[in-house]
């Protein structure tokens, strides 16, 4: 039997948690894993090395690689290296002694290992793909890791309220920082450039599909953005894939006052022809189901509720509990 191919977009922390949840499928699934991955990083590490030497941010793909390494000593180590972080260069020891390079600064503070590690591939090699590929079997990593395009984007949204003085004034923030951080109400977003190319072995993959997964994670600057790509959300529209959401546990910043019903409308708001199978959301988290069943019978789904969650209280899901939940979903009619 061929595997399942599973597509999953996202970015983060919450595209992590998804990777790390299929990697549990495996013992009872055979899956083929393929991570699409926002490009539109402009903070810490990520965003400095884009503003600096350009080219992808590589922050949110490291974290990718790192979700899907494999559990040899050695690559666990090699996927502890890629998420070590520098720390600041300690002071000189005596007065008069040189600075860091750089200056006052530590150029190397607070870079990852796996981003420099990137970056460097990616000028050897000349193609950002090749540089995921070649990193994916350093880190053994079981399934693909692929940007959203190319070449790096930027991140716009209409907010309105960001000053409490004037709650009714609408502005316009640019940076995947800043929408991210908005305490107001984002009212639409959009890419500059306006329609990057998509990445032809993300749309090949997307095409070849058996299931397409979106979230969980950021709405506005890890999931929405791939809806934005033109062909990526040509392909996503047309492939023969089954597809599933995965709801998130709370509201961040920048989906305050954002409901979960709310979080499946601007998926169609930005995609009309979006069609999904399955709603996946916490049976706690989701509160009273009724809102949430309508709006994914909405977009022609299935609401299907589950402990996904993990047990200490805080919002974060449990990459077994939620692995668990989609092995049924993943394998029906297999």
């Amino acid at each position: 039997m061929t595997p399942i191919r599973v597509v999953a977009f996202g970015g983060g922390h919450g595209l992590s948690a998804s990777l790390r949840a299929l990697r549990h499928c495996v013992p009872g699934l055979d899956l083929d894993i393929t991570a699409v991955v926002t490009v539109g990083d402009d903070g810490g590490s990520s965003g400095r090395l884009r503003a600096e030497r350009g080219g992808l941010p590589p922050g949110d793909l490291r974290q990718a690689l790192v979700a899907l390494s494999g559990d040899h000593p050695a690559t666990r180590r090699s996927a502890a290296l890629f998420q070590h972080r520098f720390a600041a260069a300690a002071p000189a020891p005596t007065l008069g002694a040189p600075a860091p390079a750089g200056g006052l600064g530590d150029p190397l503070a607070g870079h990852a290992v796996g981003n420099l590690l990137l970056h460097g591939l990616t000028e050897l090699l000349g193609d950002p793909v090749a540089a995921l590929d070649h990193a994916g079997a350093m880190l053994g990593a079981v399934g693909r890791v692929l940007p959203m395009s190319r070449q790096p984007v930027g991140i716009e949204a209409r907010v309105r309220g960001t000053d409490p003085e004037h709650p009714d004034e609408v502005r316009t923030l640019r940076g995947q920082h800043q929408v991210a951080v908005t305490s107001g109400v984002v009212e639409s977003l959009r890419l500059t450039p306006a329609a990057p190319a998509a990445c032809a072995e993300a749309v090949t993959a997307v095409r070849a599909a058996d299931w397409l997964i979106f979230g969980p994670g950021s709405w506005y600057t890890s999931v929405l953005p791939h809806l934005l790509v033109p062909g990526l959300a040509d392909a996503i529209v047309s492939s023969p894939a089954r597809r599933l959401v995965t709801l998130n546990l709370m509201a961040e910043k920048e989906t305050s006052g954002l409901s979960l019903p709310d979080h499946l409308d601007t998926l169609r708001r930005y995609l009309p022809e979006l069609k999904v199978d399955m709603v996946l959301a916490d049976s706690t988290a989701v509160g009273d189901p009724v809102a949430v069943e309508r709006a994914a019978e909405s977009l022609g789904a299935r609401l299907v509720l589950a402990p996904v969650a993990v047990t200490d209280g805080t919002p974060r899901h449990d990459p077994a509990a939620l692995g668990a939940a989609l092995v049924p979903v993943l394998g029906a009619d297999r």
